[in-house]
């Protein structure tokens, strides 16, 4: 045979392996073994995700997908939109199919009918898509003509998908991918059928969404799946989804009278005396800890003028989310978005020596955004926040060791928070930014050496970067596995350069600082969102709002609650005297439902024994002790982390 007519295929041992030219990945899959045939779900070819089917025309680095790589599961979720389109179409004839991504933990389909989708229509669509796939029907990709590809789109009524054509770059291929008789417009790739698919998938809520996201656009329907594995993972997210409906923090700030949001401030928390004392501990324990690590508290003004923002950037890039307003004088102020050019004003109000450096600013900067209606959420998304945020002003030398000093400080707070799982990405230039491309290689540089130097593992997330410099951020997983980005630390060279923050060096001359950003818990906001869903509303000791309530059994133990109550508040606990004229089991339950960590129960007999009945949330136990010995317990506890 002809030279010319073989590839070479490397695989991802480095082992080599010849096949005709135009064999596919079933090819090279079914080469290897049957058990990889049978999972095999794509190929990588040169980095590039195709269809199983698709002829290899050269030589190529080859890898075989499977369910098991993330790519897998993704292509999986892909295809159950596909499929969730299909059996739409089948049940409702005349519905337009519009677009349906894959997203976190599962995918959704847009859909444009008269009557918007029901949740009642969910079980027989979940029953037609299981049908389809037991159809098992073939999945082929063929490449049209862009011209006739409108034309025919339009011929049949589907008008949006002749609109996504039309919006395609000239010259990008139009790929269709048939299933079994029905067919959609879609780059791909795909499973080589629907049978490939599995069971485990679950179509969960409907929801209204605007075409494109534009108000101005045609409401369409939009159907919400989840799509895994197999049963037992579909199982276990369904478990998370139904726990997370018990933490959800805007029902719990409900319950425990923590905050509330009304329509005359939208994306703004009204924090209510609960809710208040849990963010001034949170505070307290973060200026103990910045303090400790060496920063200088300082304030800055809550409105600044337009000026400073076009100088350092930010109203280019954030214009449309800053809150501004004319005064009378007709200047332009903005309500500050964030802290950092007015952390660099306080640094440039005095002339900085190379032996002043590295000097830690830190701020409880209370900043507002403007975010569209739709994207708030509960504490998670606000237009109003306070960030715990801070600004390392040093030279480049110090870097490396600054950064190493912040991330022990980051991993030592989340420790201390209850959070030991914490993973970090690697943020790169983004597309649109500030400065040239050598000032952002340095940066990058930089920060990549203090990663090596900490012997930091990371994952990248290429094209996440600030505007204005690469960044680390550091992701919580919660109770019940949830991820949360919270702390970021910011190589910053641009706005120190745009806002002529210098410091005289070692030989005379003036030098551009480097401006480190770094916050920890991100907002304290969205942070006490994340605490009250990590803990489910059972705030440790040292952040309950009320820490201890002592409950009466009868009357003749009122002046002995009192007494116990008075003891505990000199030792610095917060307690609350329950008196009621209720039965003690109905007290109980009650403080249990408030999530009070510590309830102490006394009557005559505890009183004359100088003792308190203690039953601690979660337990059904209860445990007579000495009243010293409860203080003393109970104080201990109440200590913030970390001494």
């Amino acid at each position: 045979m002809d030279a010319k007519s073989q590839i070479m295929v490397t695989l991802p041992d480095g082992s080599k392996r010849e096949f005709a030219t135009g064999a596919t990945g079933e090819d090279v899959a079914g080469s290897i073994g049957p058990g990889l045939l049978k999972a095999a779900l794509a190929v990588k070819v040169n980095g590039e995700l195709r269809d199983l089917k698709r002829p290899i025309d050269q030589d190529a680095d080859i890898a075989i997908i499977t369910a098991r790589e993330n790519e897998g599961l993704e292509l999986l979720r892909h295809d159950a939109a596909h499929v969730l389109a299909e059996a739409v179409q089948e049940l409702f004839p005349g519905t337009q199919v519009t677009i349906g991504p894959v997203i976190e933990d599962g995918f959704f389909y847009d859909f444009a009918r008269d009557e918007p989708f029901r949740v009642d229509d969910l079980a027989a669509i979940e029953e037609k898509m299981r049908e389809i796939v037991a159809r098992d029907e073939p999945i082929t990709r063929e490449v049209w003509d862009r011209g006739e590809a409108i034309d025919h789109f339009r011929s049949i009524g589907e008008t949006y998908k002749a609109e996504i054509i039309e919006d395609l770059p000239e010259g990008e291929p139009i790929t269709i991918y048939r299933q079994g008789k029905w067919y959609d417009l879609c780059r791909g790739p795909h499973l080589p059928s629907t049978g490939k698919l599995g069971d485990a998938f679950k179509l969960l809520k409907v929801a209204g969404a605007y075409w494109r996201g534009d108000s101005r656009n045609a409401m369409l329907s939009r159907i919400y799946g989840t799509c895994w594995r197999d049963k037992k993972e579909l199982k276990a997210y369904l478990h998370r989804i139904e726990e997370a409906e018990k933490r959800d923090h805007r029902k719990l700030g409900k319950e425990l009278a923590l905050f509330h949001f009304q329509e005359e401030a939208p994306g703004m928390p009204f924090w209510h005396p609960n809710g208040w004392t849990v963010y001034q501990q949170l505070e307290a324990y973060i200026r103990k800890k910045q303090i400790k690590g060496g920063y200088q508290e300082i304030r800055t003004p809550q409105l600044v003028d337009r000026s400073l923002w076009e100088k350092s950037g930010h109203w280019e890039k954030f214009g449309e989310h800053i809150y501004s307003a004319i005064t009378a004088d007709e200047k332009q102020v903005a309500i500050k978005p964030m802290n950092c050019p007015c952390h660099v004003q306080v640094f440039n109000h005095h002339l900085h020596s190379y032996r002043d450096l590295p000097l830690r600013y830190a701020e409880f900067g209370s900043c507002h955004r403007y975010e569209p209606s739709g994207a708030l959420h509960g504490l998670m998304r606000v237009r109003a926040f306070t960030q715990d945020d801070g600004h390392i002003f040093c030279t480049r030398d110090q870097i490396t060791s600054e950064a190493e000093i912040f991330t022990r400080l980051l991993f030592e707070i989340y420790r201390e928070l209850g959070f030991e799982q914490v993973r970090v990405k690697f943020s790169d230039r983004p597309e649109i930014r500030a400065g040239a491309d050598d000032v952002w290689d340095q940066a990058e540089t930089a920060l990549k050496e203090a990663c090596e130097q900490m012997g930091l593992e990371f994952e990248y997330n290429p094209g996440e970067g600030a505007f204005y410099g690469p960044k680390l951020e550091f992701v919580l997983t919660d109770a019940i596995g949830r991820d949360w980005q919270c702390g970021t630390l910011q190589v910053d060279f641009i706005l120190p350069a745009r806002l002529d923050a210098t410091y005289i060096g070692e030989d005379g001359n003036r030098h551009q600082a480097v401006m480190l950003h770094r916050a920890i818990l991100g907002s304290f906001e969205r942070f006490i969102g994340i605490l009250i869903e990590h803990h489910a509303g059972r705030f440790p000791l040292w952040l309950a709002p009320t820490q201890a309530v002592v409950a009466t059994i009868t009357s003749d133990g009122d002046d002995y609650a009192n007494k116990v109550s008075e003891q505990l508040g000199a030792a610095g606990l917060r307690v609350t005297t329950d008196l009621r004229n209720e039965k003690i089991n109905y007290k109980v339950r009650e403080h249990s439902l408030a999530k009070v960590p510590a309830i102490l129960v006394v009557g005559s007999r505890e009183a004359g024994e100088g003792t308190v009945s203690m039953r601690r949330l979660g337990s059904r136990d209860q445990k007579t002790v000495q009243i010293d010995e409860a203080i003393r317990l109970l104080a201990a506890e109440a200590k913030m982390p970390g001494g």
